[in-house]
């Protein structure tokens, strides 16, 4: 993180977990989001697939367009409005995955449930700050 002094001097809010836990969080969701793709797409493409894998590309471009928004620029309410479409996109994208492959679906709750606690401590960031 660039701008981890911004950061660090932030009023964070009651259920902000700790430093540490991001990490590990991130690299448990990132291989259920890798092992999804990857059910999804192993029996090759259709053009029913077309669409889910948009709303999977769009989200996972929106991903990882947030933490520059929040950590390098400091724009919390951007980081917000790009959750906002981040946790849109990704119901889309269960919803769609679950027509192709229901594991590959489930595999994507867990970022879901994520993203949605992500959107409580932006709020909150943006409320206190």
């Amino acid at each position: 993180m660039q701008n981890i002094e911004w950061y660090n001097n932030l009023n964070k809010p009651f259920l902000n977990p700790p430093d540490w836990v991001f990490a590990p969080a991130w690299t448990i969701l990132y291989i259920l989001i890798t092992i999804s793709f990857i059910l999804f797409i192993r029996d090759g493409m259709s053009k029913q697939k077309v669409l889910p894998l948009l709303f999977f590309l769009v989200q996972i471009i929106l991903n990882f367009l947030w933490t520059p928004a929040f950590f390098i620029f400091s724009q919390i309410k951007i980081a917000l409005i790009i959750l906002i479409f981040i946790w849109i996109f990704l119901l889309l994208t269960i919803i769609t995955f679950y027509k192709h492959s229901k594991t590959a679906a489930i595999l994507l709750i867990p970022y879901f449930i994520w993203t949605s606690f992500a959107f409580y401590l932006n709020l909150e960031l943006l409320r206190l700050n």
